[in-house]
Order: structure tokens, then C-alpha cells, then sequence
């Protein structure tokens, strides 16, 4: 791949998209194409940039069979998946009416690991926390993560040992001509 040579007109069409850009990996992309262009190896990109040396290779060559700096970058992607349908969000609204102790754990409030195997069990799909938090904070439900804090200890002064003396003699006990 050490033979790209692109020409001028294509090196500013890929410069101007590397200013404008605001997407990362578009950005690398692009970076990783100019670089081979000035005759690094594209093994030297690829440790650089943190991606394998097929990923710069591949994007070098579509690039090169599309010829426009636009394909560079990334499809559209479908994202993370979201609850959706009805009957997941009856499961949801089911789950949050119950109790722990009513769905056989030992719990007093409930946990979004909790909701989760009740979940899995009833509907065969089995949500990130994530996606169940952003759920529950669309459906209007505020929650909040365990904070474990403990009393600050009285005694702690009485524990810590004294500190060591310093067997370097203070300034008014040093004599001329000795450290």
C-alpha cells in the first residue's frame, strides 16, 4: 500500500475534510490516508492510531475505489437498542409494581441487576443497566446509585504513630564548617 500517491487536487479534498471533520473515526481515517500518502508504512499508522493494519488498508482502499473523501466515513449505525416494544415496557411496569422480596430475592429496595434476571426470565432478552436507566428515567422514575459511606473513625489520632525524629541537627545546634 506504499504506492498510494494521490494527487494534489485529492491531498487538499482530504486535508480540508480532515479540519472539518467532527467525527473521530472519519478523522483517523483520513489522518491514516494521508500518512501512508507521505510514505509512512502502514504498519507505522496502524501502531500509531491503534487500529490493526487491515483496518487502515481496508479504509485506504475504499477510498481509492470511490474516490471521494466522503467514504471515509462511518454508515449510519442502529445505536444501542432500546426497550421499544409494548410488551417489554409492560414487563418493565410489572417488574417496578413488584417487590424484591416478591420476586425471591433477599432485597429491601430494588437494583437494576435486580430487574434484570426477572426480566430475562419473562421475556428471553436481557437489557444493559444502562438501557433500563435511560427506560426508567423516560418513564419519569428517578433513582440513585448505593453510596457506602462510613463515620469518621474518633480515635484515629490516638492510632497513627508518632513521627520519626529527624537525625539531622536543628540550625542553631550545627557548627561552623560541619553539615
Amino acid at each position: 500500500m506504499s504506492d498510494l500517491n494521490l494527487r494534489p487536487w485529492q491531498r487538499r479534498r482530504r486535508r480540508r475534510q480532515l479540519e472539518r471533520t467532527r467525527d473521530a473515526r472519519t478523522y483517523r481515517r483520513t489522518l491514516a490516508l494521508l500518512e501512508v500518502d507521505r510514505g509512512r508504512p502502514v504498519t507505522d499508522v496502524a501502531r500509531t492510531l491503534g487500529v490493526s493494519r487491515r483496518r487502515v488498508s481496508n479504509g485506504i482502499a475504499a477510498s481509492c475505489r470511490a474516490g471521494d473523501p466522503s467514504a471515509l466515513a462511518d454508515a449510519p449505525r442502529p445505536g444501542r437498542p432500546h426497550l421499544g416494544t409494548e410488551e417489554r415496557l409492560a414487563v418493565l411496569r410489572q417488574l417496578l409494581a413488584t417487590t424484591p422480596d416478591k420476586l425471591g430475592d433477599f432485597a429491601a429496595n430494588g437494583t437494576l441487576p435486580l430487574l434484570g434476571e426477572p426480566w430475562e426470565h419473562r421475556t428471553g432478552w436481557r437489557p444493559w443497566d444502562e438501557t433500563i436507566r435511560d427506560q426508567l428515567d423516560r418513564m419519569g422514575y428517578a433513582g440513585k446509585r448505593p453510596r457506602y459511606g462510613l463515620e469518621p473513625d474518633p480515635e484515629v489520632e490516638k492510632k497513627t504513630p508518632d513521627p520519626a525524629a529527624n537525625p539531622v541537627p536543628a540550625v542553631s545546634e550545627r557548627v561552623l564548617g560541619r553539615g
